[in-house]
């Protein structure tokens, strides 16, 4: 099985890249969605969070504003917090790989991959990324959100630019971060997808950029299922 991390910043277009996965027949975990699961109504972790941060769980249902209010301006809360999360998203990430470990290939959609350490356990890394006034734009159209809540979160991710550097650094990549075709022998290949869809750019050049950055994918995801075919043909 071949492990696929998905990763990049927040307001980036992770979702869209994890659906043409999908759509080319590969499943996708998405440790996001893991977390609301775990922190929404019946969750895992909200009695846990309860106990924490008292005040931020109100008739079993944690207030997620409160306690993103509480932990993005204390690192030492985050970290705490982070200590309850993690393993449990590790831990439904092992259960998923279980129920799929007849699958010649698995995407990981991890928005803090590099910020945990993480990239080590991939055998490749797609960085989505898009130009920082589209992330904004994109982002603070979001419900609850704000310029500060933003900055917060911004502050304790990864700088795009070095998240898409460290894919150029290592094989399969062009020196413009661009899929082309990378090689898929270890150690693990990567590649860095620009995304660029967003309001407040000419309207060919924003289909003309959206058009290349899903070509770019799909190249990326059909030299790779090349290679899943070929591990079917020989096992046969």
């Amino acid at each position: 099985m071949i492990r696929i991390a998905l990763t990049g910043s927040i307001g980036m277009g992770k979702s869209t890249v994890a659906g043409m996965f999908k759509r080319a027949g590969i499943s996708v975990f998405d440790a996001d969605a893991v977390v609301r699961h775990l922190q929404g109504p019946g969750g895992g972790l909200v009695e846990r969070i309860g106990e924490l941060f008292p005040g931020c769980v109100r008739c079993g249902t944690l207030d997620r504003e409160c306690l993103a209010e509480i932990v993005l301006g204390d690192p030492g809360k985050l970290e705490i917090l982070e200590g309850i999360v993690h393993p449990a998203v590790r831990e439904a990430r092992e259960q998923f790989i279980a129920a799929h470990r007849e699958d010649p290939a698995l995407v990981f959609e991890i928005p803090l991959l590099f910020e945990t350490g993480g990239e080590k356990e991939f055998d490749k890394i797609v960085v989505v990324s898009a130009p920082a006034a589209i992330q904004r734009a994109r982002v603070l159209e979001r419900m609850g959100m704000s310029a500060a809540k933003l900055e917060a979160i911004l502050a304790r991710q990864m700088p795009d630019e070095d998240k898409r550097r460290r894919q150029i650094e290592k094989p399969g990549m062009s020196a413009a971060g661009r899929v082309h075709q990378p090689s898929f022998s270890r150690p693990s290949a990567t590649a860095a997808i620009a995304f660029k869809k967003g309001r407040g750019m000419a309207r060919t050049s924003a289909a003309a950029r959206e058009r290349e950055a899903y070509c770019a994918a799909i190249a990326f995801i059909c030299s790779f299922a090349s290679e899943m075919t070929v591990s079917r043909s020989s096992s046969v």
